[in-house]
């Protein structure tokens, strides 16, 4: 700022242009203006003054401050400089081409200038080498700027013991930085538009830390060492940070206290919330409830949009896939109970029912069509999917519209007993096999784990009692887990078609998600689980299914516990379609809004799982990641729950004041921590469980004390393997 201290000040102007003592501003800004010109300002991509006509339009308003505020003035927020305030702000829109919206850069630049003027003054005619207090006289210098009194009253301010102590404070803290900056008057903003033009870079902005470790080489050109090593830290920890986590990054390096509002590396005019995707205000009730009807509006219509486009879809595939098969004799002559498939997109079961394979029959006086049979549709397991044939007599076109009527089904797609048809290369060998293999495989099964089943499901459904029964702070007592489900169902899978790309299907009723479907499961799942392998989402959603029929039903927990879908809220989601998982969680929320509940989040950030725990009445999120990291990794993640949260406080008409609104609780839990690279969606899963087998609300900091550990051992993992594959045997996925 030493060139606003030494700008020259030019003679007082007419009258009209005057401002309280006369205008004191650039020659050449003023110059320009006469004649018409207009200076263009330009901003970064992170909302700092650059050039062309950055450093200028700093200048213009440092000149504007001296000439306008008084050097007594202490607290720039004071409402009787408001009247200063605008003249200033209109006098830049005179000579610069500037939105509005930059009037809250401009005024937050005003004052960092006038602080920086009565710094000036003070150290060059208010003290001597030593720092000590000097009398001195107004200098000439500034008499056009600065009245007698306003300098007398000014020496007065800097005797006073107060201000003294708390300016030796502050000097003492910046006489030995440990990293100085090395750029002199040229600032952040401008040193990053320097390095991005050097290395003709499309980038529009550069990491924090690179940054900062360029701001402290000095003319040699060479880093000091500690800097390196600063650099070096940081470097290390972007490999596992966000790389818009640039803040995190340099306050881990420099181990140094942070306070809010404060973007390291940066430079003046960015902070937090300018870096983020949303900017401006928090939306107000009013504004929340219009933009969530807006939203709610869009959807629907997307909906409609997106069920009549399916519709169409599977109505053409199947009907292609379906004229002219041929009679299946292994369907047996009469009345027989059947499973309903469509093969397009892909083979799923859509309903159930029976097939009437009577010679002659009729299907409402009339015949059926080429390679067609009769059947009598009981259960719709997929309602909204498209009939092959729609009913003309009952106006019928979906499964659910079907249901206690006869339509016409493919033969192909027939299934009697239990049987999966399998994806085949033609039509014609797309036949189920025979029901004999069907009894003999299910009675291997009774045979082979009969003995098992009792006491594996009771001490699965009993484990929240021992917990509770055991009174003391004590580990819940595990018998060793042993591999014999898991060697049952990969021999009941051999026995399949699964292993050669069949499909199987597990009910996930509407209590679960919010929504009622089949999941969809196939041999890649069961080879995850198998073969210790990274688990997918198909896994997460089937375990959940486990624990909601074991540990939340019979138990009542599920008035206290609730599931979102991981499918449908995880970090690819969020980058793509926010106001989806925005719309989701915000409903499931609402459905739940007058009793405390915690949900859970299997929350999939792309490569790894981690466990958000949701308490929306007391807007606490519990962070379990077995990691190690904080939320801070994840910044979309953040944004998107903490902007549901409060909507669903506005959608409650729950009041706060301005400071509490943002007051949304994030813990990290010190939860048990992976040893390796593939753990983290078994460990997802034992939070849960053990969270549910407590059945508490409140997830304590340093975990729960009848579980806590510094990680899961394979014993504990294999638990949850055998859990699931005990309940995919129950289920009958392998029929």
């Amino acid at each position: 700022m030493a060139d606003d201290q030494h700008e020259e000040v030019s003679k007082k102007v007419s009258a009209e242009e005057e401002i309280r003592r006369g205008i004191t501003v650039m020659r050449r800004v003023v110059q320009g203006r006469s004649r018409g010109i207009i200076l263009d300002v330009y901003w970064s991509n992170q909302g700092q003054l650059i050039e062309p006509n950055g450093h200028t339009l700093t200048s213009f308003i440092g000149a504007l401050v001296r000439n306008e505020i008084p050097i007594t003035c202490d607290d720039w927020r004071n409402k009787e400089l408001n009247e200063s305030k605008e003249k200033i702000w209109s006098e830049i829109k005179r000579c610069f081409n500037i939105e509005e919206e930059r009037r809250g850069f401009c005024m937050k630049l005003a004052g960092k200038l006038l602080r920086g003027f009565q710094t000036f003054l003070s150290s060059k005619f208010l003290k001597d080498a030593d720092g000590n207090f000097v009398d001195a006289e107004l200098p000439k210098k500034y008499e056009s700027l600065i009245s007698a009194e306003e300098w007398e009253a000014f020496k007065s301010k800097r005797q006073d013991p107060v201000f003294q102590r708390i300016s030796a404070t502050n000097r003492k803290r910046a006489s030995s930085p440990a990293y100085p900056y090395r750029k002199g008057r040229v600032r952040y903003g401008r040193l990053e538009q320097s390095m991005l033009q050097k290395e003709e870079s499309s980038e529009t902005s550069l990491p924090a830390h690179v940054l900062w470790k360029e701001a402290r080489v000095g003319k040699s050109g060479v880093p000091q060492e500690e800097v390196l090593h600063v650099y070096q830290k940081c470097e290390e920890l972007s490999q596992s940070l966000s790389p818009d986590d640039t803040n995190g990054i340099l306050s881990r390096a420099l181990d140094v206290p942070e306070y809010s509002g404060r973007v390291r590396g940066k430079g003046f005019g960015v902070t937090p919330t300018s870096l983020s995707i949303k900017k401006g205000k928090a939306p107000s009730n009013r504004e929340l409830h219009a933009r969530l009807e807006a939203m709610q509006a869009e959807l629907d219509a997307l909906r409609k949009e997106r069920e009549a486009s399916a519709s169409t879809v599977y109505r053409d595939a199947s009907d292609k896939d379906s004229i002219n098969c041929t009679f299946q004799p292994n369907i047996p002559e009469g009345i027989s109970h059947c499973q309903l498939y469509l093969s397009s997109p892909y083979y799923r079961m859509v309903g159930k029912g029976k097939v009437h394979n009577v010679s002659g029959v009729l299907l409402h006086t009339r015949e059926l069509p080429a390679g067609c049979l009769k059947v009598s549709v009981d259960i719709a397991v997929e309602p909204n999917a498209a009939l092959p044939y729609p009913s003309d007599d009952s106006d019928a076109t979906t499964v659910h519209e079907a249901v206690g009527s006869f339509v016409a089904w493919p033969t192909n797609l027939i299934c009697v007993g239990y049987e999966t048809p399998t994806k085949s290369k033609s039509k014609d060998n797309a036949i189920p096999r025979h029901t004999e293999s069907t009894v003999s495989r299910k009675e291997l099964q009774e045979n082979e784990v009969s003995n098992a089943s009792a006491q594996q499901k009771k001490e699965v459904s009993n484990a929240s009692a021992r917990v509770k029964s055991s009174g003391a702070k004590k580990t819940v007592a595990r018998k060793k887990p042993t591999t014999k489900y898991r060697s049952c169902l990969r021999t009941f899978l051999e026995m399949t078609d699964i292993p050669t790309g069949g499909v199987r299907t597990v009910h996930m009723e509407v209590g679960i998600f919010g929504f009622d479907y089949d999941q969809m499961i196939g041999n890649e799942d069961f080879i995850q689980v198998f073969s210790h392998e990274e688990i997918g989402v198909t896994v997460v959603n089937t375990y959940i299914r486990f624990l909601y029929d074991k540990l939340m039903r019979p138990n009542g927990l599920d008035v206290s516990f609730g599931f979102l879908a991981p499918a449908t809220v995880n970090l690819g989601l969020i980058l793509s379609r926010p106001d989806t998982v925005t719309e989701y969680v915000l409903r499931i929320l609402m459905d739940n809004k007058d009793a405390e509940k915690l949900f859970f989040i299997p929350f999939n950030t792309g490569g790894h799982w981690l466990l958000l725990a949701i308490n929306p009445i007391r807007e606490i999120v519990y962070y379990l990641d077995s990691l190690g990291n904080d939320w801070t990794t994840y910044p979309d993640m953040k944004v998107l729950i903490d902007t549901v949260l409060q909507a669903f406080r506005a959608q409650r008409d729950i009041q706060t004041s301005r400071r509490g609104a943002n007051s949304i609780t994030w813990i990290k839990v010190a939860c048990p921590q992976q040893r390796n690279q593939i753990d983290c969606g078994y460990f997802m899963l034992r939070f849960m469980r053990d969270t549910l087998a407590l059945g508490r609300l409140k997830i304590p900091t340093d975990y729960f004390d009848e579980f806590k550990c510094a990680f899961y051992t394979k014993d504990q993992v294999d638990e949850i393997k055998e859990e699931w594959c005990q309940f995919m045997i129950k289920l009958n996925v392998c029929s």
